[in-house]
């Protein structure tokens, strides 16, 4: 089994090795040698210089975020305890109408539910067009 794995691994590999040209333009080896480094910096500390061709992004962020979890993970997430009856009631609906004998599926469905669903698609694009027309 050990010697099959060493194949496999050793042919998923292979593209790679025809990847790196020995002709490739010396533009595209130039480019290739400068790294980009972002870094976050709180506070007064100051940003670290690049070494020979790095480039380093600093950004600065206040020192009361220093030991804090980032904002995008700080979002709670809208929980079916937070919301309405009518809300979730809503989302169960709108999730099971493609089921229903009114529904528009591939495996069910009839005529009428399909133009159905293209009527509430349409409404809700013109509601969408008009609210963003309105200041």
């Amino acid at each position: 089994m050990l010697p099959m794995i060493a194949v496999v691994a050793l042919g998923l590999s292979a593209p790679g090795w025809a990847e790196s040209a020995p002709d490739a333009p010396a533009a595209e080896a130039e480019t290739s040698s400068r790294r980009t480094i972002n870094v976050i910096v709180y506070g007064e500390d100051s940003c670290p210089q690049g070494q020979g061709d790095e480039i380093v992004v600093c950004a600065r962020h206040p020192e009361s975020e220093r030991y804090r979890i980032p904002k995008k993970l700080r979002a709670k997430p809208d929980l079916p305890a937070n919301q309405s009856w009518t809300s979730r009631l809503a989302s169960i609906e709108e999730r099971q109408r493609d089921e229903l004998p009114t529904g528009c599926s591939v495996t069910g469905g009839t005529i009428a539910g399909c133009f159905a669903k293209a009527m509430r698609q349409w409404s809700a694009e013109r509601r969408m067009a008009q609210s963003q027309n309105q200041p």
